[in-house]
């Protein structure tokens, strides 16, 4: 099942990039693509947020994408970081260092 999975996920990458670079309006961009179960991972630079969603909207129509991460860097779009916050209850070691919470 595993080889079947990594079999359809190279050929939907293979579908990916075959549309990018028929695409006039992104093929200049050279994005980075990868796909893992479905799920169509894009990573680069586009000029403006505009092209950067145009890229996103081209690979939605491709059959057999299940999702999509936007990781395009463009001025004035999300930045394609995500940051972890995580905040832990205080433990006993907290406590037994007089209290101190981080």
């Amino acid at each position: 099942m595993t080889n079947e999975k990594t079999t359809a996920d190279k050929e939907l990458r293979s579908k990916i990039l075959q549309a990018l670079s028929e695409d006039e309006r992104v093929v200049a961009l050279e994005l980075r693509v990868g796909v893992l179960n479905g799920i169509a991972h894009l990573a680069g630079f586009a000029p403006d947020a505009k092209t950067r969603s145009l890229a996103e909207e081209i690979v939605a129509q491709i059959e057999g994408v299940r999702g999509i991460v936007n990781r395009i860097d463009a001025p004035g779009a999300p930045s394609p970081s995500r940051t972890v916050h995580l905040n832990f209850p205080a433990t006993d070691n907290a406590a037994n260092e007089g209290g101190k919470q981080p």
